[in-house]
């Protein structure tokens, strides 16, 4: 991988971004964050109020990268089994028989998940974290690509389960979904005044432009990423400011740490370049660190939030040259 011209990964973001924007207007931060997660073989919380096309989002990309998507509609009766499955007895066959669930599949998406209780929550964690789940004692191995997208309303306490630090951890990034610029809301509207309707979407609206071998090449591009002993030092120095920070109850653990170098170097890829910069690090900090932070009561009533706290760690750590 060279910096001049276009490459592999660089390709892939740009035609992944093409056939999400025939449904999505604007979000282009978004769709890159949600990428460097996918490239990097980890998930994603969304969080935004309803009606910013989160869900309509995840369901194009699943559709631009071909993959096998399945939702479930978190709610407070829902059983861990209603995610994983369970064995069922057959009658004919005199034998028990696994019916699995939705969590058996490429693309699950999780909507709204803190309305599920804990013990629902944590029946994800087994799978987000190795790749597999266990039931009635025995192992199933999940799809080698599965990846989950979690939604959920920042402004809706209600009836709703908040995710325990475990759960939080297991996401690489959060990213946050803002409403739209004028611009944007404007084509949106005029998208819908000309007859799309999103939730009616046609094969040609989106159309798979990814292949698994694409993937693995582009894997293999962010692997050649290279990266100074400085800069990765610098990572470190981030990761333990948020410790000693006089704003917030919990700082970063060491998994944080590796998440931001992961993340980071990602979406060095995405952008072309086969070595890592501060720039890089910033880019993906406030996804990759905002829901690994608590802050202090006194930091909260001051109206400070992670972001702002993470931004001002961000500007007291020396940049290396």
């Amino acid at each position: 991988m060279s910096t001049a011209g276009t490459t592999l990964s660089q390709a892939f973001a740009a035609r992944v971004a093409e056939q999400v924007g025939n449904v999505i207007v604007g979000q282009r931060e978004v769709v890159t964050h949600s990428l460097v997660a996918i490239l990097a073989r980890g998930h994603v919380l969304l969080e935004g109020v309803p009606g910013t096309a989160k869900t309509l989002l995840v369901k194009a990309l699943a559709a631009a990268l071909g993959r096998e998507f399945r939702r479930v509609q978190m709610t407070p009766d829902l059983m861990p089994s209603d995610i994983v499955g369970t064995y069922v007895y057959d009658m004919h066959a005199q034998a028990f028989n696994l019916r699995r669930g939705p969590i058996f599949t490429s693309m699950l998406l999780a909507d709204e998940i803190n309305r599920a209780p804990a013990k629902t929550q944590s029946a994800l964690l087994e799978g987000m974290q190795e790749l597999q789940v266990t039931i009635d004692g025995i192992t199933h191995a999940l799809d080698g690509e599965f990846t989950v997208f979690a939604t959920q309303n920042p402004v809706e306490f209600e009836g709703t389960y908040p995710l325990p630090e475990a759960q939080l951890d297991r996401f690489m990034l959060k990213i946050s979904v803002g409403y739209p610029s004028k611009q944007e809301e404007d084509e949106l509207l005029l998208r819908v005044h000309r007859g799309f309707d999103p939730l009616h979407l046609h094969p040609a609206d989106i159309r798979p432009c990814v292949t698994a071998e694409d993937m693995a090449r582009c894997r293999e591009e962010v692997l050649q990423v290279r990266a100074e002993d400085a800069v990765v030092g610098y990572v470190g120095e981030v990761i333990r400011a948020t410790r000693s920070s006089p704003h917030l109850v919990l700082g970063c653990s060491p998994r944080a740490g590796v998440m931001v170098l992961l993340a980071a170097k990602t979406f060095a890829a995405l952008t072309g370049r086969d070595f890592l910069i501060p720039d890089d690090v910033k880019a993906v900090a406030l996804p990759a660190l905002r829901h690994r932070v608590i802050l202090r009561p006194e930091a909260d009533i001051e109206g400070l939030s992670a972001d702002d706290v993470i931004r001002a760690v961000l500007n007291e750590v020396p940049v290396p040259r």
